[in-house]
Formats: C-alpha cells, sequence, structure tokens
C-alpha cells in the first residue's frame, strides 16, 4: 500500500511458487464427516487492529495484526499429519468465509463451538460496540485446517509447538447435518448460522 503521491519509481511484486510434497492432496471437496476443524491461534486481530487504527472511529487499542509467513507452520502440520484434508489462511471475510467454501465444495454440514473460538477480549469489544461478528474478520496470519479424525491430535500438537500456533485450537467437526451448512454452538447451548457474508464489514485497504 502506497500514500497517495509516494508512487515516485516503479513497483515489482512477486509471488512465492512452492512445491506439493508428494502424497499430499488438499481440497476442498475433500472434508468428510467427522473430520475436526483446526485453527492456528487468535482470530480477528488484523480486522480489529485496522479498526482501531481508523482515525474516524477515535478508538485506541493494543491489538497488532496477525501478519505472519505460515510456510513454516504449515510444513510441520503437514509432517505431523500427512492426511490433513484442507488448509486455508483465513483472509478477507475471516473463517466464516473459509468454513462455508468448505461446506459448499464438499457437500457436507460444519459445526464450530462458541467457547472453543478463540478470541481476545478486545476483539469481542470491538465486535459488541459496532455490531460486528468477529467471525467474518480478517486475519493475515491464521489457517483454518480440516483434518482427520485419527490425525487431528498430532497436527494441534504441531501447531502448538510452532511459534505461529501457540494458541491454537480445536474449533468444530464436519457433521451429517444440512449439506453446504455451517453453524454455531453458542455459549448459552442453542445453535445459530454462520452464512457467507453479504458484502463487507470494512472496507478493504488492500
Amino acid at each position: 500500500v502506497v500514500q497517495k503521491g509516494a508512487c515516485d519509481k516503479l513497483f515489482i511484486t512477486t509471488a512465492g511458487v512452492g512445491v506439493i510434497r508428494e502424497g499430499v492432496e488438499l481440497g476442498a471437496h475433500k472434508a468428510q464427516t467427522g473430520d475436526v476443524v483446526l485453527v492456528n491461534g487468535l482470530l480477528g486481530d488484523h480486522g480489529a487492529a485496522i479498526l482501531g487504527a481508523r482515525g474516524d472511529m477515535e478508538l485506541k487499542s493494543p491489538i497488532e495484526s496477525d501478519c505472519g509467513c505460515l510456510h513454516g507452520l504449515i510444513d510441520a502440520i503437514l509432517r505431523a499429519a500427512p492426511g490433513v484434508r484442507f488448509m486455508r489462511d483465513a483472509t478477507r471475510g475471516g473463517i466464516a468465509t473459509v468454513l462455508n467454501e468448505i461446506a459448499s465444495a464438499s457437500q457436507i454440514a460444519i459445526e464450530i463451538e462458541e467457547t472453543r473460538t478463540p478470541l481476545r477480549a478486545e476483539v469481542k469489544g470491538f465486535c459488541e460496540i459496532l455490531g460486528l461478528d468477529p467471525l467474518y474478520l480478517a486475519n493475515e496470519g491464521k489457517i483454518v485446517v480440516i483434518a482427520p479424525p485419527d490425525e487431528a491430535e498430532s497436527a494441534l500438537a504441531a501447531m502448538l509447538a510452532h511459534p505461529l500456533g501457540a494458541a491454537a485450537a480445536r474449533i468444530g467437526l464436519v457433521t451429517e447435518g444440512l449439506p453446504g451448512r455451517v453453524t454455531m454452538k453458542t455459549v448459552f447451548g442453542g445453535r445459530r448460522i454462520v452464512d457467507m457474508l453479504v458484502g463487507e464489514q470494512l472496507p478493504r485497504i488492500c
């Protein structure tokens, strides 16, 4: 992101190209009933940090963006759990969008638990004040992992052992519910639908 009037030279952008390890086959369509949903840490930090930095909001927060290079963490997960079904970074649209894409592609249902979903108190506070859902806040250093039940603990242990997975958690399961639907079990014991985000909660800056 370049400030207005500061673009006085040629800017070149690049993208990293990697190699898929032999035997590893990831895909949003591969999720199966009984699979476990994992995340590698506290959610919504990036979206909340951007929100707190907006001058017109007049909000001050110690929250910093969770930007991080995930290749090392991903390598550790795949070494510990080579049968992992799918992984995706939960950037624009948050984990809610990723989970809905998986549920739709695999034609399965996913249920997550509110009590297991890792969030900072400050992120919760921002969302409560402004009427936002933290499940849709952008992340820049978080991934959603769908792991088979027999490898879920190994994948979680690998995440917890890595600096970018110190707050990793098991947040839900792939279930036999309505195909394509994502639900959340709330702290009160009820269930609510976690739908695809329509529009944008916050303006994009990049």
